[in-house]
């Protein structure tokens, strides 16, 4: 049997060739940094002559986050549950037992299926727990806490809100194709310019607005020493930077949705509201699901607007779970910093596969 011609020989190796920069690209910026940081974890760092010293320790650098030193910062401080609060997590756990018990009595279910609800069940209680021990009298948030706020309301916003320009920019009115582009503009700034932007803004003594806040009041408030209004200026910076996103997705997914179905519902005297409701949603759910999935994932990475309009204060009230690893990692507390890292990983990976399963994928088997 004769050897394989090199024309054909190299002809079996292209696809190799073709995908191995790929692959050593990824390798050497992915999953390398991402072996060193889990080794960090379990490591204690220290500088020492010539050098430094690397020292194992196992988990304690995650028992310092969850029950040690760092508890305060990462989790809060924790104060009373209210009874009412202690029946509505109870209820809820009740109503997730059952839902799970259905799914393992039904037809199409799986180990695999069961394990993910019994995670994501138990993460959603475990999150409302920490909020309401955290939120009520002598509590105070920690990095985990804040970060939760952040995803949950920014996003929120930014949907409701990118959802609504994208639906006026698709009815006739005059200088449509104007606001197109000034809705979209806030996605060209860089994260920390709208940040000093906002920094300035909110300033209520010397600040470009100081004479409206003045007019109605707010000249002597120091919103940057109260906690919650910390948390609301970052989230109102957050979300005018990614609404643009969410609306030029979600116009083009109503430019895209079939008009012979909306025509014929508005013969038929159907008000815009039923018109939305049974059609344009059902139309684009598919690619408003996606588009929250995107954004979650780069919600979770939060740090440049609560790192430069508050610095993380007033105390740690506004540290995200990146700014709290940053902040260690600028103290050489680079174990603490790679722990603070990976429970952020397991955090936004619990929230972000809970999201694709159970709201995404079926919002793309509803339009099948």
């Amino acid at each position: 049997m004769s050897a394989p011609a090199p024309r054909a020989l190299l002809d079996r190796q292209a696809p190799t060739a073709f995908i191995l920069p790929t692959v050593v690209i990824i390798l050497a910026f992915a999953v390398f940094p991402l072996l060193v940081s889990a080794y960090l974890t379990l490591v204690r760092f220290q500088l020492a002559p010539g050098g430094y010293l690397l020292t194992f320790i196992g988990w304690s650098n995650f028992r310092k986050l969850l029950f040690g030193s760092e508890q305060y910062h990462f989790l809060g401080t924790f104060s009373g549950v209210a009874t009412w609060q202690w029946l509505l997590l109870a209820a809820l756990g009740v109503f997730l037992t059952v839902r799970l018990v259905r799914y393992a009595l039904g037809p199409g279910a799986s180990v695999l299926g069961a394990i993910g609800r019994l995670i994501a069940g138990t993460a959603l209680v475990a999150a409302l727990a920490l909020c309401a021990a955290t939120t009520g009298g002598t509590g105070r948030l920690g990095s985990l806490s804040v970060t939760l706020f952040y995803v949950v309301a920014g996003v929120t916003a930014q949907f409701l809100i990118g959802l609504g320009l994208a639906h006026l920019c698709t009815l006739p009115v005059r200088g449509r194709d104007f606001y197109r582009l000034v809705f979209f503009l806030p996605l060209m700034v860089t994260p920390v310019g709208i940040a000093y932007m906002f920094r300035m803004l909110a300033d209520t003594t010397v600040g470009p607005l100081a004479p409206l806040w003045n007019a109605v009041g707010l000249r002597a408030t120091s919103w940057a020493a109260d906690p919650w209004a910390a948390r609301i200026v970052v989230v109102i910076g957050d979300t005018w930077q990614w609404v643009p996103f969410m609306f030029i997705v979600l116009l083009a997914a109503l430019e895209g949705q079939p008009r012979d179905q909306v025509e014929a519902a508005q013969i038929d005297g159907a008000n815009g509201w039923k018109i939305f409701r049974d059609i344009t949603w059902p139309s684009i759910a598919p690619v408003a699901a996606s588009v929250v999935l995107i954004r979650l994932i780069e919600a979770f990475k939060i740090v440049d607007l609560p790192n430069i309009l508050t610095n993380g204060g007033p105390g740690i009230a506004t540290e995200s779970m990146t700014l709290h690893s940053f902040i260690a990692w600028r103290t050489l507390d680079l174990g603490g910093s790679a722990a603070v890292a990976y429970m952020l990983f397991f955090v936004a990976t619990i929230g972000c596969v809970s999201f694709f399963q159970f709201v995404v994928r079926r919002a793309r088997a509803d339009t099948r």
